[in-house]
């Protein structure tokens, strides 16, 4: 098998699995459905489109930087013609949307090594504008990785860690735990069962199946950490005599 790697990274993301009504929520990884809803949007799909070929494609997740997670609160108001000719305003429910902010994250996608190389290149050169999780979510910097012949588990545990410099040197330690989330492998007794692969997403008709995930962790290096420890600062030292 072989796989492609995407770097998910910007000031706001948002992956909803369950939204509904006036909130709006959000995962703390990636969904499938959000990244192959990317990935279609790169290939030039219409949202009537087929999905048949995505399908069949094992979905992973790294979380390199948690991000923190913020609340939008959104009032909007719609025009409303009066009895006497006038336009007024009608006010709709207040509505709450959430999102990770600050956040960065390694997504891989395994299967067919013609698909993945396909999906790398409209990555590279999409035909429709690419979000994270939302259209008001731009991506920070290039999302292609690249593909490589390898399987899933291996791109989550040897990939560098992409981290921002600040974040690896802060954490210090020459190795690092960083959380996963992913499709578990047949015959794999899964953490849990998320309705998170998508089946249509026509408009008038959604459809999402059921999915089952492994959660886990990964160790990897960090290439500007240090043992060494780190002094306090004493901003009234500069005082004394």
């Amino acid at each position: 098998m072989s796989v492609v790697a995407l770097r998910l990274a910007g000031p706001l993301q948002s992956w909803g699995s369950r939204s509904r009504f006036v909130r709006r929520d959000t995962e703390i990884a990636p969904t499938k459905s959000g990244v192959l809803g990317l990935v279609a949007a790169a290939k030039g799909l219409r949202r009537t489109d087929p999905l048949e070929a995505l399908l069949g494609l094992r979905f992973g997740v790294r979380i390199d930087q948690p991000g923190q997670l913020v609340r939008d609160f959104q009032t909007a108001q719609q025009p409303k013609r009066e009895r006497d000719g006038s336009i007024g305003w009608t006010s709709l429910p207040l509505s709450y949307r959430y999102y990770i902010s600050d956040a960065v994250y390694l997504v891989v996608l395994e299967g067919d090594h013609d698909l993945v190389a396909a999906i790398d290149a409209a990555i590279r050169s999409p035909q429709f504008p690419l979000y994270l999780g939302r259209r008001s979510c731009p991506p920070a910097g290039p999302i292609a990785l690249g593909a490589f012949d390898e399987d899933l588990e291996t791109t989550l545990a040897t990939r560098p860690w992409l981290a921002n410099t600040r974040m690896q040197r802060r954490a210090r330690d020459r190795i690092v735990r960083l959380a996963t989330v992913r499709d578990a492998a047949a015959g794999e007794t899964a953490t849990e069962t998320i309705r998170d692969t998508p089946v249509s997403f026509d408009p008038n008709r959604r459809q999402y199946e059921w999915r089952s995930v492994v959660r886990g962790t990964v160790e990897v290096a960090n290439l500007h950490g240090s043992q060494e420890p780190v002094g306090e600062h004493d901003a009234m030292s500069v005082l004394e005599a």
